[in-house]
């Protein structure tokens, strides 16, 4: 853990909602004039899109989720550097050939470096800017940790580096939902090939995406109220107002969360237990902001000076 430099990462499966959470916080860094090292997820992978593909066509359940995809010691590492001295490199996934331009021009003109890569690939590694007031990352594994260090891809703890663990964890079914109307979307995928990856990253996302949800600070699980009982032939995603966000935390003591100003504050809100306030899924936004913004600020306020 670090006063000094604090890592805060955003952890949830694909279609899960980390993007939604992550613009929650850059609204925050923005308004109280925060410079953070913003960290994809995407970029720790350890295989192009094309070595993907050709490797999940032979390997039946390799997939993003797991240890096999992606350099989890790279990650590691950074969390550690950055706790440590603010420092740590860095690189970015191209998910497209716009990015892959914007990155190509970028590169050239700031650090003077000729990077050819094209859609699906990383761009160079680069160090972070040594004057950020924190690191955040938003991704997949923001807290994977694995112990079992004579396997070929155990033996990290990404987990003990963060200061602040945030989930993002929808009831299953309707990640699912938001994973088959996202992928078609944006990617132009059938519901049978999302199905299909679904089926392919299972024993991942049981080994190494949900166990995370144990180490976090705060989980915001959205909860629908209509029936989703078949997410796959689902024709919308359920609304903001046809659900609600269950907020558990870990340890309510340890950001001195003050749970009647939240009831107050947030209408129609209720605690469910001890540590989880529940809140109507339109307020989500609202109450990530109560809920932040205070554990922000004071993670900057207790920095050494």
């Amino acid at each position: 853990m670090s006063k000094l430099h604090p890592v805060i990462a955003v952890t949830g499966s694909s279609g899960a909602g980390t993007t939604f959470v992550k613009r929650t916080f850059e609204g925050i860094f923005r308004r109280e004039k925060i410079k953070a090292a913003i960290i994809e997820g995407d970029s720790f992978h350890s295989v192009t899109r094309a070595e993907f593909k050709q490797r999940s066509t032979n390997e039946r359940y390799f997939s993003h989720f797991g240890p096999g995809a992606n350099d989890f010691h790279a990650l590691e590492s950074l969390f550690k550097s950055y706790g440590e001295a603010g420092t740590g490199k860095r690189r970015y996934y191209l998910h497209n050939e716009a990015e892959a331009r914007t990155h190509t021009q970028r590169l050239l003109k700031e650090k003077g470096i000729s990077c050819n890569c094209g859609s699906g690939e990383f761009t160079p590694w680069e160090e972070l800017d040594r004057d950020t007031d924190m690191l955040f990352y938003e991704g997949l594994h923001g807290l994977v940790q694995d112990d079992t260090t004579e396997q070929k891809h155990g033996g990290y703890n990404v987990a003990q580096y963060v200061d602040l663990g945030i989930g993002v964890v929808p009831s299953v079914n309707l990640e699912w939902i938001q994973k088959i109307h996202r992928d078609h979307a944006e990617r132009g995928y059938t519901t049978d090939a999302t199905v299909e990856t679904i089926l392919r990253r299972m024993p991942d996302y049981i080994n190494h995406i949900t166990p995370q949800f144990s180490r976090t600070d705060i989980n915001f699980q959205r909860v629908p109220t209509v029936d989703t009982s078949n997410p796959f032939i689902a024709r919308d995603i359920p609304s903001p107002d046809e659900s609600f966000v269950v907020i558990r935390f870990r340890d309510p003591k340890k950001f001195d969360t003050d749970f009647p100003y939240l009831l107050a504050m947030i209408h129609d809100s209720f605690m469910s237990r001890r540590n989880s306030i529940v809140v109507p899924g339109g307020k989500m936004t609202l109450a990530m902001e109560l809920i932040l913004n205070p554990i922000i600020h004071d993670m900057l306020e207790a920095r050494p000076q």
